[in-house]
């Protein structure tokens, strides 16, 4: 039996939990997260997002297969076509102007993940590249789910972050989520001890990276 993706959550464990399960997550969920950490963490969350839309470019480059280049022309153009005008509403919500997105300086913690994730990409296969990316394109549906679980998560109009989760639980980003967890699963049952190991570190890696960037909100730095 080869590997599954659960693997590779067991293999980093403690980070994992540590990202799912971090203070800006939590606070976000019990309405306790200051609206200015929020706010920071959205502005950088765009820059984020032009970057991933990157790593689709990059993953359609690294394709073999027509279904795999047909996979990362989808996920570039959803990125490209909703999800950044959608994320550019949502920041006009929070008194964000596309404007002040335009002109944001790059937190320290947004140029390393993301540098990390296209220089994983770059110098390995697609599957290093899609398990760099896979902390958030897995982790953001578990957080909606792990938070949907907790007795102190708040819902409705008494959390002004509930769009935010409502997001990431939605039908559609769950949908994506799961086909990503096929596509990972499917790859990572061929992958040998050895390369497992390697696909350890590269998740590892990406996930700390991930609870840096957390961390970035909740301090509000650069």
């Amino acid at each position: 039996m080869g590997y599954r993706f659960s693997d590779l959550t067991a293999a980093c464990q403690s980070d994992w939990r540590a990202y799912l399960e971090h203070d800006f997550v939590r606070a976000l969920g019990t309405a306790t997260l200051d609206e200015d950490a929020f706010r920071h963490y959205l502005q950088q969350d765009y820059l984020f997002l032009i970057h991933f839309a990157r790593a689709y470019a990059l993953a359609a480059y690294k394709s073999r297969t027509l279904a795999d280049l047909r996979q990362a022309h989808e996920g570039l153009k959803a990125i490209l076509d909703v999800e950044l005008d959608l994320h550019v509403s949502y920041c006009r919500e929070w008194g964000i102007s596309e404007e002040k997105l335009q002109a944001l300086p790059e937190a320290r913690a947004t140029l390393a993940y993301t540098r990390y994730v296209l220089d994983a990409g770059s110098r390995g296969d697609l599957l290093d590249l899609h398990v760099a990316l896979a902390p958030c394109v897995v982790g953001y549906g578990e957080i909606a789910n792990w938070l949907n679980e907790q007795p102190s998560t708040v819902r409705g109009n008494a959390n002004p972050f509930d769009a935010w989760i409502a997001m990431y639980e939605s039908d559609e980003f769950q949908s994506a989520m799961r086909a990503e967890l096929e596509w990972l699963d499917a790859r990572l049952a061929e992958a040998s001890p050895a390369r497992f190991e390697e696909l350890c570190t590269v998740f590892r890696d990406a996930t700390r990276l991930e609870i840096d960037f957390w961390q970035m909100g909740l301090d509000r730095s650069l």
